[in-house]
């Protein structure tokens, strides 16, 4: 990766018939927004318009750790800093949490109803070692201050999707999950389930309220057990978990996948990896049979983005059905891969791992416009705790998105991938 002197990386695009080539109208840059010997990253992929650029694009948030070689722990603070877009992207610390992980780093999310000077990030307790979501505003200039944190002292719960539009987040038990899903979870996170039955009903998907603090538990495992149970009769011996909820862009349905069997399973025990919808309420419940592989992300109304087959599918969460496919079974290279559509739906991206580097292939949604960009080098990190997923996620302008990847001194940073297209 040959780098010019304003430190932007030229992604030169090769017109050919070949997937991993775009047309001569499509060409891509790169440019490194962080530098070590600290690591930097964002987190999660941009799915439901999680945008890591506040509302009028000047600051950018971000994570910045000591090391990345194990899980964390309690004791593994990561400072949150907020990257000056207007200062050559000068890192301005901002809070710390101990809630993240390499994957989804804190899952830290802008308000959507106060998105220039309010997010949210998760955070853990260092005595108890209880989890909870803070709210955050910076409201006068950074680095702002805690203005809310929704804690519960018995079943402590944290963000796990926000709704698009505002309002509302989901929130899981990720003490579980570092049980029974150590990567998405926070090793060591205090779990009020361990010793409860494997589907316990005080647990489950929770929706809090971002202005009031009022939580109620809008699914909880026991019942998600209830309707899983026809198509797999052992599922009370398998402890059911939920990594994200994903709300639709008009914040009518929410969709998930209840897993089990991830993490030191028997052998020969099957995994269960069941979809599900609700209105967010929790009523509406219903698990699908139809799978859609990969990272789902939200098109439009009931319309959810997924893999089938070798086609980047199109899935009526409502009608039950497959309706439709984003390019051809020949597009995308990984249609499992990280996948986000643009804030003005005119984009869309779908980040992959090829020859232990992360690809991200560009469709344009109205015709058709497609190119992939040259590797971004991760190391060989593709599987595994610590692996560098593709997670792309998108810039409220909808021409540029945000990816990680290792710098030349060997430090994960984040990068910004710029593209020009033809009109």
């Amino acid at each position: 990766m040959n780098t010019n002197k304003s430190g932007i990386v030229l992604l030169y695009i090769i017109a050919a018939c070949s997937t991993f080539s775009a047309r001569a109208d499509l060409n891509f840059s790169n440019q490194q927004i962080t530098h070590g010997p600290k690591h930097h990253l964002f987190g999660y992929i941009g799915q439901c318009q999680t945008i890591p650029w506040n509302a009028s694009g000047r600051y950018i948030l971000a994570l910045e750790i000591d090391s990345i070689d194990q899980m964390p722990t309690t004791s593994d603070a990561a400072t949150i800093l907020l990257l000056d877009t207007t200062e050559n992207y000068r890192p301005i610390p901002n809070s710390q949490t101990r809630a993240w992980n390499p994957q989804q780093g804190a899952m830290m999310y802008w308000n959507p109803q106060a998105a220039e000077s309010q997010f949210l990030f998760n955070d853990r307790d260092p005595t108890s070692n209880k989890i909870f979501t803070v709210l955050h505003d910076m409201e006068g200039g950074p680095p702002g201050k805690r203005v809310r944190e929704y804690r519960d002292e018995d079943r402590p719960v944290a963000n796990s999707g926000v709704a698009q539009n505002g309002g509302w987040f989901m929130a899981i038990n990720y003490g579980r999950l570092a049980r029974l899903r150590p990567v998405t979870g926070y090793p060591e996170a205090y779990d009020w389930t361990r010793d409860n039955p494997a589907q316990p009903d005080d647990d489950g998907i929770f929706r809090i309220n971002i202005q009031s603090g009022a939580r109620e538990l809008v699914a909880s495992y026991a019942r998600l057990a209830d309707l899983i149970r026809p198509m797999r009769p052992d599922v009370d011996g398998i402890p059911l978990f939920i990594n994200h909820t994903l709300w639709s862009r008009d914040d009518s349905l929410v969709y998930a996948f209840v897993r089990g069997g991830w993490h030191n399973a028997p052998k020969g025990q099957r995994r269960i990896n069941v979809p599900i919808s609700m209105r967010p309420d929790g009523s509406e419940l219903a698990v699908h049979t139809q799978f859609i592989g990969g990272h789902p992300e939200w098109l439009n109304g009931h319309q959810v983005i997924g893999k089938v087959g070798k086609s980047q599918a199109i899935y009526d969460a409502l009608k039950k059905e497959i309706v439709g496919q984003i390019g051809n079974d020949s597009t995308f290279v990984d249609p499992e891969g990280d996948i986000s559509l643009s804030p003005d739906a005119s984009w869309f991206v779908n980040g992959f791992h090829k020859n232990g580097a992360n690809n991200y292939t560009l469709y344009r949604m109205r015709d058709g416009l497609t190119g992939t960009t040259p590797e971004l080098t991760v190391g060989g990190r593709t599987s595994g705790d610590l692996r560098i997923d593709p997670a792309p996620t998108w810039n409220r302008e909808s021409n540029a998105f945000l990816v990680p990847g290792l710098a030349d001194d060997g430090t994960r940073q984040m990068f910004i991938v710029r593209f020009e297209a033809a009109q």
